[in-house]
């Protein structure tokens, strides 16, 4: 099954919009509602057996069972009887809440930390529609030698024109529909599937390691160089300045939302500038080599160092991402390799180099290899992806004898070495 999401901007009227605000706010205040019945049964079994709180107790029956996400979902019936305001929202979207909340409970307890926090006002930003009987997508037939526009007909709020620019491929269907509010601006990402089959890329062609730092973006093997854009510290200075006057308003009043809209106007045209410039390189990589092979680093560590600021505009996680995206959907292989010692290795002959930060050029004193660092340890990144990929070719290509299979057969020899 090969599910695609597509993103487009959609342009709701003023009682469209104001509609989906209201749908928004009552999916938080049911979100709410049902983690505060968790958090009190939670509460409620933490009392000591011989002794009660001096300041309040959770007065519980004993044998009250865990409000699990199918008592829950059974309660919204009688929920809406006496909240009438649920009967707004479309069932399914209301669902679709709970099942939210219980998913990030299930993720909790997997985890061991990061219990759900209750949605602040404004912080419920997306709803779900999970099912649809046909394509909600609508383009009406021309009318007096103008074209219409497309409009996407949700339930319970009718038909929104939607920009679609670029068409769903043949033969997939949409599954469902979410709407997304990105500070004044309104999108939908549409989730579509088509029963078929696609396998992975496998290894062919030209091979292509990248190496991704501060000074340099991004540097390939093949000794493109590319600069850090610094999105985030271009435009610091003015959203500076837009925060500052957004500190000086009064909470809730209609000068602070409109201050407000415009921060997050100026982060949402960020994050907007970040990503468009994660895909241009993820397809200039791609039209560079058949086979990309980048380190396998946990960006999240190294963002929490000095350097968090540069590390976090960059963010070099969603590049990864999206390039290991753009590869699959090009056919090109990709994968990551093991970072470790990268750039204090020399890529021609397998020398450990050392070297400070400080020094950008790599000079090998064994085999008189020079370049510039990046390069290098791109290089190196490269010959390991390619002995990765030699070394899973000859596994699959290796007979299995006695009956037993190249990946038991090495564990097992892992084992008597132990």
């Amino acid at each position: 099954m090969l599910t695609l999401n597509y993103q487009y901007r959609i342009y709701p009227d003023q009682s469209q919009e104001e509609r989906l605000l209201e749908i928004m706010e009552v999916c938080r205040s049911a979100y709410n509602y049902a983690l505060r019945e968790i958090k009190d049964w939670c509460n409620s079994r933490k009392c000591s057996i011989d002794r009660c709180s001096l300041v309040s107790e959770y007065i519980i029956p004993v044998d009250a069972k865990f409000p699990s996400e199918l008592t829950q979902l059974n309660q919204l019936p009688k929920a809406k009887k006496e909240f009438p305001n649920l009967k707004q929202v479309p069932s399914q979207v209301l669902q679709q809440t709970i099942k939210q909340l219980h998913r990030a409970w299930d993720f909790f307890r997997e985890r061991g930390y990061g219990f759900p926090r209750f949605k602040k006002f404004g912080q419920f930003k997306s709803i779900l529609f999970p099912q649809f009987k046909e394509s909600p997508l609508l383009f009406p037939p021309y009318e007096g030698g103008l074209g219409g526009m497309w409009q996407i007909n949700l339930p319970k709020i009718g038909k929104i024109r939607i920009n679609v620019h670029r068409p769903i491929p043949d033969g997939f269907k949409v599954k469902q529909v979410r709407v997304i509010r990105k500070a004044d601006r309104w999108y939908v990402s549409i989730c579509i599937q088509l029963d078929v089959d696609v396998p992975d890329p496998q290894p062919h062609g030209h091979p292509l390691g990248v190496d991704i730092g501060l000074e340099k973006f991004l540097a390939t093997s093949d000794g493109v160089l590319v600069k850090p854009p610094k999105f985030f510290k271009k435009m610091q200075s003015e959203l500076k300045l837009l925060q500052r006057r957004l500190s000086r308003k009064q909470k809730r009043s209609k000068n602070y939302e409109k201050q407000r809209i415009k921060v997050a106007r100026m982060h949402h045209k960020i994050s907007n500038t970040r990503k468009d410039f994660h895909y241009k390189q993820a397809h200039a990589l791609c039209d560079a080599g058949d086979m990309i092979f980048m380190e396998d680093l946990d960006y999240r560590i190294t963002s929490q160092g000095m350097l968090g600021k540069e590390m976090l505009d960059g963010g070099f996680g969603q590049f990864r991402t999206i390039t290991q995206q753009v590869c699959w959907k090009r056919g090109k292989y990709f994968d990551v390799v093991e970072a470790r010692g990268s750039s204090q290795t020399c890529p021609n002959c397998g020398v450990h180099v050392k070297k400070d930060l400080s020094v950008r050029v790599h000079k090998c004193p064994e085999c008189k290899y020079e370049a510039d660092r990046d390069v290098a340890a791109a290089s190196v990144l490269r010959n390991r992806g390619l002995n990765l990929v030699r070394r899973d070719s000859s596994e699959r290509k290796q007979p299995a004898t006695d009956g037993v299979s190249p990946q038991e057969r090495s564990v097992g020899g892992l084992g008597n070495q132990s």
